[in-house]
């Protein structure tokens, strides 16, 4: 069977540095550059144009910065739906703030895993474990996946 487009296309980032705004294959990646490389890999050029972000961005006044471009250019998945290979998630790392992690779910079910950029670590495939899926907020696939 073939592998999924968005897992391929984010496995070719695995290795690449941890940097914060960045989105450049081989030289750094934050959790939304490896999205963004990817979404540029499937489709082109990116749909929107981002701010500056700093590392403590969404910490303070409760807005989903990130959920809310999400939504804007991806396809939420129902809650009840099976998690599936090439589906980005959103994490809430700390309960109460705001969700600012992403990743792509690289490998389904019980041996089930994803690949995410993460800070001193780089652009890793990581387990699914249960801690990770007690942080998923939802879940999307890219449009015409």
């Amino acid at each position: 069977m073939d592998e999924h487009p968005a897992v391929a296309a984010a496995r070719a980032w695995i290795g690449t540095p941890y940097v914060h705004q960045a989105s450049t294959l081989g030289a750094g990646a934050d959790c939304l550059g490896l999205v963004r490389g990817v979404w540029r890999r499937l489709y082109g050029p990116e749909p929107e144009a981002l701010p500056a972000y700093s590392p403590d961005w969404g910490e303070v006044g409760g807005s989903e910065l990130l959920l809310a471009g999400a939504l804007r250019h991806l396809l939420a998945v129902p809650p009840d739906a099976p998690v599936a290979e090439g589906q980005v998630i959103l994490f809430r790392m700390v309960e109460r703030a705001s969700a600012k992690h992403l990743g792509i779910v690289s490998c389904a079910g019980a041996a089930g895993a994803f690949i995410h950029a993460y800070d001193r670590h780089g652009v890793v495939e990581s387990p699914l474990s249960r801690p990770w899926a007690a942080r998923i907020v939802t879940r999307f696939t890219f449009p015409g996946q």
